[in-house]
Parts: structure tokens; C-alpha cells; sequence
């Protein structure tokens, strides 16, 4: 039996691009069940006694937005490539990945702004609440970071 490298290597890529899809599947699901719960908890436990209200930071809607305009970078970029712009494509992921960084940036400063008003993820004076908004928003900043490591394998190949 004589096995040809070149088909050997390809029979791999084929076999990598027909997991590839499943895969992001998996994970898109997976990801969209994990904040689900996430947001399940905090809305079941609005209801709490123990519940304390208090205003979001404005870095936490300033994130928002960003969050908003880079999913709209991306299928712009997405786009402009499928038309073989891939120039303009790769200016859109550079746009996508700053707005990234700058959601995460927003995000710290968010914490630091819940600190500052003496709203702890734990310790004596933490809430049901606070821990809640800090672990919901610190996991989707630990996302959009992943996020922006793929971003960079994408702009680097």
C-alpha cells in the first residue's frame, strides 16, 4: 500500500473543513445556553429579598453600543470579502478589533466605577446584585477577548 503525501494531506484539510462547521455549531449553542443561564439566574433573582437595586455605570451602555457596532463592523467585512473586497474586509476587521478592545476597556472601567461606589463582587459588602452584573459582564469581557484572539488569527492569515 503506497500512501501519496499530497492526497494523504488533503484527505486531513477535507476532513478538518467538514468538522469545522459542526464545531462552531457546538460552541455558538454552547455559548448562547451559558449566558442564557446566566441571565435566567439574575432575572429569578431579582425576586430575592436580599435584591438591591442600583444604577448601571454609563460604561456598561457606552459597552453596549460598542458590543453593537462591532457585530456590525464584522458583517460588513464579512460582506465586502464574499464581494472579494478583501482590502476593505481587512479595514473592518481592524475597525471590529479597536471597538473590541475599547468594549473591554469600557468594561474595566465599569468595574472600577461599581468599586468606587463601594459595589463588590464579594466580601462583607457585596449583593446578590453586584455579583450578578460583575460575573454576567466579566464572563462576556472574558468572551469578546477570546473573541478578539480569533479576530487577530483571521487578520493575520
Amino acid at each position: 500500500m503506497n500512501i501519496n503525501k499530497e492526497d494523504l494531506e488533503e484527505e486531513l484539510k477535507v476532513g478538518r473543513n467538514k468538522s469545522a462547521k459542526p464545531m462552531l455549531w457546538v460552541s455558538m449553542i454552547s455559548m448562547v445556553m451559558f449566558f442564557a443561564g446566566l441571565t435566567s439566574a439574575y432575572v429569578i433573582s431579582m425576586r430575592r429579598d436580599d435584591w438591591v437595586t442600583f444604577e448601571l455605570p454609563d460604561a456598561f451602555y457606552i459597552s453596549t453600543i460598542l458590543i453593537i457596532l462591532s457585530s456590525i463592523t464584522i458583517t460588513i467585512s464579512q460582506k465586502l470579502l464574499k464581494k472579494d473586497k478583501r482590502e476593505l474586509s481587512i479595514v473592518f476587521l481592524l475597525i471590529t478589533f479597536l471597538l473590541g478592545i475599547t468594549f473591554i476597556w469600557q468594561q474595566y472601567a465599569g468595574f472600577e466605577d461599581l468599586r468606587n461606589a463601594g459595589l463588590f463582587f464579594t466580601g462583607p459588602t457585596s449583593t446578590v446584585s453586584t455579583s450578578f452584573i460583575i460575573g454576567i459582564s466579566l464572563m462576556h469581557a472574558v468572551h469578546v477577548f477570546a473573541g478578539i484572539i480569533v479576530l487577530l488569527v483571521v487578520i493575520y492569515n
